[in-house]
């Protein structure tokens, strides 16, 4: 009875600190479509604050670009960023700046050429598979959120003409 007791405390309290975790993280906003969820995190406000200022801001949001289409795959998508990005911002894990995983990236591709697939067609037909891919981002880097930049600004490591583009 003792041991029943126990369990129960310990799952109220787990229970418990999750659904205080959830709230206090505005789980709930990750659901939605609207770009203001992913600037919960702080970490996350200078590439919303580019987004706006970005040339795809009146016709593209982050789920546009970053989650596939289809129901499912988008919020299966959803549900490992998530985990990806809370286990890091929990533990500042990270890599800075924030970097695409390849997954991710193969996602922002697809969603570039469902886009444009009637100005690009011709032009990437067969070079955008493989390992010698060409990708959209390649030339287009900083059409989503400007130049790359991390916690301390534009990353040092890079060329003066690719900080700036």
């Amino acid at each position: 009875m003792k041991l029943i007791l126990l369990l129960a405390v310990l799952m109220g309290v787990c229970i418990g600190l999750a659904g205080y975790t959830f709230q206090f993280a505005e789980g709930l906003s990750y659901f939605s479509t609207d770009p203001a969820a992913c600037a919960n995190c702080h970490i996350m406000q200078s590439q919303y604050d580019s987004w706006q200022k970005a040339s795809h801001h009146t016709v593209a949001t982050c789920v546009d670009c970053h989650l596939p289409h289809d129901f499912i795959p988008k919020y299966i998508a959803k549900a490992e960023n998530g985990y990806h990005h809370s286990k890091g911002f929990t533990f500042q894990d990270f890599h800075e700046p924030i970097m695409i995983k390849p997954k991710n990236a193969r996602i922002l591709q697809e969603n570039c050429l469902s886009c444009h697939d009637g100005l690009v067609h011709e032009m990437v037909r067969g070079a955008t598979t493989g390992p010698d891919a060409v990708t959209c981002v390649h030339c287009h880097q900083s059409v989503g959120h400007g130049p790359p930049a991390g916690l301390g600004g534009p990353d040092p490591t890079l060329p003066d003409e690719r900080r700036t583009r």
